[in-house]
């Protein structure tokens, strides 16, 4: 991976904008924002993408594959830090000197003029920003925004609002959420990731740290998560808390998870009972979130609750896309051990008696070789699971690092089934599936593209 150079400016002209690694939420966000505002956009990426599809017909003109000729007519390049050093696109720029910066900088250059809430966190992120963009807009505001998702009820992950306000998804895993001007800091949790790029708890716990300390008003931070609350010892600006804990400023109580998770919320004097449009204890843990964000920027509790509640969800945060002789398939983002569990929780409120069939890419050998353990732990919830092997997405492979890791941690052998030909993947899980059950595919890699094949395999 690169490293990248934060000390080039940004172009006061960006001109025309060309992205290395198009596809991604983030890139295309702020791709989309760029259209937007007039600027001549291109990109590439390895493979097409809903994402890409949708840029192009904004007018992107995207090329699946890198090359330099790709960067001809560039006058600014835009890239992540997951782009790889040798990458011929990044090269010929360099060598001729155009102004390279990193997806962070890009998108704090085009928030600078605003008031803005940035979303961190390790899990839970594009949830809790794509439920405080929809409240905003509930409460006639009319914010710029990019999520690091599609939110269902307005068809796109980013948008240019003429407000103050400008909501980011502020990502992590490579410390760039630093570089944002942030006046009103959400931190969902702080469980332990990216300690590859870290190295220590104690330093992911810092960098969260250093990130609500730089915000200009507020933070507002989990009071239930323990890495929350060890980050929170170490800020120093105002603080709102939220969760179930006796002490939270904004108390979430008496979860309900259903098909639609209900819960009480609790402000000063005022309890208030609400119910979300989707299903998870842990979404009422985000909506808790969401409402005391929105009442950090001034909105009312009572208001804020009933435009956060109508939040529909995100692409990829179990999402289902089609039911075949009585099995419904879902999808879902999910790719640490929490978030697994969160999802798995969720689902099984939904399914009721039917089984729970989950289809598992785990992502990164990094995080793999870190949490084989847990991640069989938080698999266990499914009634079967099929193994695929791991997507390496930024990363190298490690020597013996595989999905047997996960494989050997499994308590219930007959429960997983590793499955390394992708193809025989969809087979194997309709097999498993009857009348009244859930097949799940989960993981941020590219494991939502076998969706259709096990729809296609349940007609077989």
């Amino acid at each position: 991976m690169i490293k990248p150079d934060y000390s080039v400016p940004v172009p006061n002209n960006l001109g025309n904008v060309h992205f290395i690694g198009i596809g991604g939420s983030g890139m295309s966000g702020i791709a989309r924002i760029l259209i937007g505002l007039g600027h001549r956009v291109s990109g590439s990426d390895v493979r097409s993408s809903p994402n890409i599809v949708a840029l192009e017909k904004l007018g992107a003109k995207i090329t699946i594959g890198h090359d330099e000729a790709n960067v001809a007519d560039a006058d600014t390049v835009i890239v992540t830090s997951a782009l790889w050093p040798n990458n011929p696109e990044y090269l010929l720029a360099s060598k001729n000197q155009i102004p390279i910066i990193h997806r962070s900088q890009a998108l704090a250059h085009l928030a600078s003029k605003k008031r803005l809430v940035s979303v961190a966190g390790a899990h839970g992120k594009t949830t809790s920003t794509g439920m405080v963009i929809t409240a905003l807009l509930g409460l006639g505001q009319d914010p710029s925004f990019v999520n690091g998702g599609v939110i269902s009820s307005i068809g796109a992950s980013s948008g240019s609002g003429k407000g103050e306000l400008f909501v980011i998804e502020a990502d992590e895993s490579d410390g760039s959420f630093l570089h944002y001007d942030t006046s009103v800091a959400l931190i969902t949790n702080v469980d332990p990731d990216h300690l590859d790029h870290y190295g220590s708890i104690e330093a992911f716990h810092q960098v969260f740290a250093d990130f609500a300390n730089k915000s200009k008003e507020l933070v507002v931070i989990n009071s239930d998560d323990a890495g929350s609350v060890a980050v929170a010892k170490l800020v120093s600006k105002p603080i709102i808390t939220f969760g179930e804990s006796a002490s939270s400023d904004v108390k979430v109580s008496d979860i309900v998870d259903k098909a639609q998770v209900s819960f009480s919320l609790s402000y000063k004097s005022q309890t208030i009972n609400s119910t979300l449009r989707i299903a998870g204890r842990h979404n009422a843990i985000n909506a808790a979130g969401a409402v005391a964000t929105l009442i950090g920027l001034g909105f009312d509790f009572e208001k804020s609750l009933v435009e956060v509640a109508k939040f529909s969800g995100t692409e990829r945060r179990f999402e289902l896309h089609g039911e075949r002789r009585g099995v419904k398939v879902y999808d879902d983002f999910a790719h640490h051990p929490t978030e697994v569990a969160a999802a798995l929780s969720g689902a099984r409120a939904v399914v009721g008696s039917g089984k729970l069939i989950t289809v598992f890419q785990p992502h990164l050998y990094s995080r793999t070789r870190l949490f084989a353990k847990e991640f069989a732990q938080a698999l266990a919830a499914s009634d079967q699971v099929v193994l695929l092997d791991i997507y390496a997405a930024r990363e190298d492979p490690e020597p013996g690092v595989t999905g047997e890791l996960i494989l050997s941690a499994f308590a219930d052998q007959q429960k997983i089934h590793y499955v390394k030909d992708w193809s025989e993947a969809p087979k194997v899980a309709s097999n498993l599936a009857g009348p009244g059950d859930f097949i799940v595919t989960m993981g941020c890699g590219d494991v939502y593209k076998m969706v259709p094949e096990i729809l296609e395999a349940l007609e077989g």
